[in-house]
């Protein structure tokens, strides 16, 4: 087991993360609008593989190899910069879309739902920034404890906090998105408050030094 002060502040940053809404909230929430709560949680089904494929990366060593390499890493964390400042253009922009709102997809097989979320969590660069840059930081050396354990049970608290928090809305993605429509006000100010956590984040991932 990691230290408890760490396991808690891994599973607040995770906290922070999942309730800023990325590619993995917005598929989710537009197969649950568009085609049912079963569809929306199959989605999140895939996503879950994905967090696992990333966690068993992390604890195995990709983590130590690529945060070895000063040009992968800035590479990483310039490219998840300018990723995360184009999901912010596209919440503020004129005639931007809030992920509540409803959008027209094609029905999928359950198949197609499970690889399409497994999909776009691999190519989610949130999510391999959170693994690949601070993940280690929450890893105690020396403690008697392995850094395997320690990584699976912090990688696993994410998994958690991430899925739970995805879940409830997948469940309630329609009611609020036609809370949303009656209150368009709200919808206006869900977009520019996710452009501008987005924007934050952006930016501190672009300015941040090498750890």
């Amino acid at each position: 087991m990691p230290e408890l002060s760490n396991l808690i502040a891994f599973s607040l940053i995770a906290l922070g993360m999942v309730l800023t809404p990325g590619p993995n909230m917005i598929y989710v929430i537009s197969r649950s609008i568009s085609q049912g709560r079963k569809a929306g949680l199959i989605s999140l089904g895939g996503v879950a593989v994905g967090f696992i494929f990333y966690m068993l990366c992390a604890a195995f060593g990709i983590t130590g190899l690529v945060m070895a390499v000063p040009y992968a890493y800035d590479t990483l964390r310039m490219a998840g910069a300018v990723y995360l400042l184009y999901l912010a253009w596209q919440a503020v922009k004129p005639g931007g879309r809030s992920p509540f709102q409803v959008k027209a997809l094609p029905q999928d097989s359950n198949r197609q739902l499970f690889l399409m979320g497994l999909m776009t969590n691999l190519f989610n660069p949130k999510v391999a920034v959170l693994y690949l840059s601070l993940l280690p930081q929450f890893i105690t050396l020396g403690s008697g404890i392995s850094v395997l354990g320690q990584s699976l049970v912090l990688g696993s608290a994410q998994i958690l906090v991430s899925l739970s928090v995805n879940a409830i809305v997948a469940m309630a993605a329609g009611s609020i998105a036609v809370f949303l429509t009656q209150k368009p006000g709200w919808a206006t100010v869900q977009r520019w408050l996710m452009g501008t956590v987005l924007f934050g984040f952006a930016v501190r991932m672009a300015v941040e030094g090498r750890r």
